[in-house]
């Protein structure tokens, strides 16, 4: 591509400001991401422009949007980045001195299950390596990964692009939290109970849990959701003194109040799933990345 070209008469630091600019679209958060002033942003931008001859960047409200040929530059920019960053990283990783800042996707359940062992790990052996955690759906985690925005993404993904990689952290199934008062005297959730009651459907902008919804439409039932919510940590609420049913993972359900809620089985059968980390395949070369990779593995709250 001709504008290839054009990338070699620009500096690295022209590239890492206009990748933070591409990231934030905005000229004062990208200035403050990068600790530069933002008439030294504004300046560099102009000198972008010039160079590609493209405004890529234009006023789109209170925000700026990018052009088609900024959306082109995306994902290059980020490999190209993430190369010269290896490239200049030290042949060997030494996590007690290390420095370094890591923006990692996840749920809240994911969450829960990772955070509290992993951030004891980088205290005891890292104390200068800091996370940054974010939230978002399944898809909006892989992009992230792919533009370069996040350093790895953890999660269910069933399809991922072949830029990726990943590897499996555990396997997870599928159970039902009822309140205790509202499940049938024989203690089992039927079928037809299942698909007679309100659900709680916990999504992140339209993600859901197709796993359960790809199942129940094999065997042609739908489920009526009376509530979705883009986070976990209210639902056990919700369904205390209802009629809710909430189907979810496991380990999600670790603390639940046992005294007013039960756990049982989903009255029909939803295939296992795994829970994975992933990667982009430019950062195969960081010994950063692939240390940190390791101990969250090793930290995750076993269930």
């Amino acid at each position: 591509m001709h504008w290839m070209n054009d990338l070699r008469r620009i500096d690295l630091n022209l590239l890492v400001i206009l990748d933070a600019l591409l990231s934030e679209q905005h000229v004062t958060r990208a200035a403050e991401r990068l600790h530069l002033s933002q008439p030294a942003v504004s300046h560099a931008l102009a000198r972008l422009r010039d160079l590609l001859g493209d405004p890529l960047l234009v006023r789109a409200g209170a925000a700026l949007a990018p052009t088609a040929r900024a959306l082109e530059l995306v994902a290059p920019l980020a490999e190209a980045l993430a190369q010269v960053q290896s490239l200049l990283a030290p042949n060997t990783f030494d996590p007690a001195s290390a420095r370094r800042t890591f923006r990692i996707a996840m749920s809240d359940y994911g969450a829960a299950i990772i955070l509290p062992g992993l951030i004891g790990i980088l205290r005891r052996e890292a104390p200068g390596i800091d996370l940054q955690v974010s939230h978002a759906s399944r898809e909006g985690m892989l992009e992230g990964v792919l533009n370069g925005d996040i350093d790895i993404a953890v999660g269910v993904f069933p399809d991922l692009p072949h830029e990726l990689r990943s590897t499996p952290l555990f396997e997870e199934h599928y159970v039902c939290l009822v309140d205790r008062q509202s499940l049938p005297a024989n203690g089992i959730l039927d079928l037809p109970t299942y698909l007679a009651r309100p659900h709680v459907l916990l999504e992140m902008r339209g993600s859901g849990t197709p796993e359960i919804e790809r199942t129940l439409t094999a065997l042609r039932e739908r489920r009526r959701v009376a509530v979705s919510l883009p986070h976990w940590s209210v639902a056990p609420q919700i369904i205390s003194g209802t009629d809710l049913i909430l189907t979810v993972a496991s380990r999600a359900l670790d603390d639940i109040d046992q005294q007013t809620l039960v756990v049982v089985p989903p009255p029909f059968v939803i295939p296992p799933f795994s829970f994975v980390l992933t990667w982009h395949k430019r950062r195969g070369g960081d010994q950063a990345l692939n240390w940190l990779n390791q101990r969250i593995g090793e930290g995750i709250v076993r269930g």
